[in-house]
C-alpha cells in the first residue's frame, strides 16, 4: 500500500491518504499501528499537491555504500559504517525547489533507498529487521560538499533547509532486495543501481543502528547512494527513482540574498 500526505488545490489543510487504481483517499488515524480508515472522497491528482510523505522523527544517513559490480564487495562489512544526522527541517516534497546556499554554486544530488521505521526498535537481529520496517521511500541527500571539514565533520554540509527530499509516498508492500536506485538529471540517467550493491546491506545498518540507539516509528535511514552522483546547479532538475515507489523530482534553484535583490 502506498502512503501520502498531500494539500487539496486552493487549501492549505493537509491531509494523509493512500493511493488507489481510481485516485487518492484522505485517512485518518495511525498509519504506523494500522488503527486507521477512510474518511473522506477520492481526490484525481490534478486537485492535489504532494507533500513528502511523512514529517520523520530522526533522519540518518549512511555514507560511501556502494561499489560500482558485485565482484567490487569487500570481504568484510566495516566494523563501524559512517552514519550522520540530518535534520528535519531539510526535508522537503518532491517538486519543491533545492535550494543551492550562498556561498556555493553548486550542490551534490544522491539517490537513495530510504527505510521507514514503523515501532521501536532496539538491539535487533538482522532477521528482525523487517518486522520493525513500516515501508520505504525515496530520497535525494543533498550535500554542498563545500562546507565539509578535512577532519571528517559533514554536518553543515549534509543540514541546509530543502537538503532532503522525500516521496512521492511511503510503499509497504515492497522488496527492498530486488530494487534499483535511479536517477535523472535534465533527463539524462546518471545513477541506476541494483541495492545489492550495498557495502552494508540494509537490515545490517538498521540493526546496527538499532544497537546504538533506540529507533522509533517514524524513523527514516537513507541507505546510500550508487555510483554516479554528480554536482548539480540554477536551472537544473533532478528525479530521483526507486520502481516501485515512484519519481521524486525536484528542480534545482540558487539562493539569492536579500543584499542582492
Amino acid at each position: 500500500m502506498k502512503f501520502i500526505r498531500f494539500k487539496p488545490k486552493n487549501s492549505q489543510t493537509i491531509l494523509q491518504g493512500i493511493v488507489t487504481d481510481m485516485g487518492f483517499k484522505p485517512i485518518a488515524g495511525d498509519m504506523f499501528t494500522g488503527d486507521w480508515e477512510v474518511t473522506g472522497n477520492f481526490y484525481t491528482a490534478d486537485s492535489i499537491k504532494i507533500l513528502e510523505p511523512l514529517t520523520p522523527r530522526h533522519v540518518i544517513g549512511i555514507g560511501a555504500n556502494y561499489v560500482a559490480e558485485p565482484n567490487d564487495l569487500p570481504a568484510k562489512v566495516p566494523d563501524l559504517p559512517v552514519f550522520f544526522y540530518k535534520p528535519v527541517s531539510s526535508v522537503i516534497g518532491g517538486g519543491k525547489p533545492i535550494v543551492i546556499p550562498e556561498g556555493t554554486s553548486e550542490v551534490k544530488f544522491e539517490s537513495e533507498l530510504a527505510v521507514v521505521m514503523g515501532k521501536r526498535a532496539s538491539d535487533l537481529s538482522e532477521e528482525e529487521v523487517t518486522d520493525y520496517i513500516f515501508g520505504y521511500t525515496v530520497a535525494n541527500d543533498v550535500t554542498a560538499p563545500k562546507f565539509f571539514h578535512d577532519d571528517g565533520h559533514w554536518t553543515v554540509g549534509k543540514s541546509f533547509d530543502t537538503f532532503t527530499p522525500l516521496g512521492p509516498c511511503i510503499e509497504t508492500d515492497f522488496n527492498p532486495d530486488g530494487a534499483r536506485v535511479e536517477a535523472y538529471l535534465n533527463g539524462e540517467k546518471k545513477q541506476d543501481s541494483p541495492t545489492a550493491n550495498m557495502i552494508v546491506p540494509m537490515r545490517k545498518m538498521v540493526a546496527y543502528l538499532s544497537s546504538v540507539m533506540t529507533l522509533e516509528a517514524g524513523d527514516v535511514i537513507l541507505t546510500g547512494s550508487p555510483l554516479g552522483a554528480e554536482m548539480i546547479t540554477d536551472d537544473d532538475y533532478i528525479i530521483c527513482s526507486v520502481k516501485g515507489i515512484g519519481d521524486l523530482q525536484n528542480p534545482v534553484v540558487q539562493k539569492v540574498s536579500a543584499r542582492s535583490r
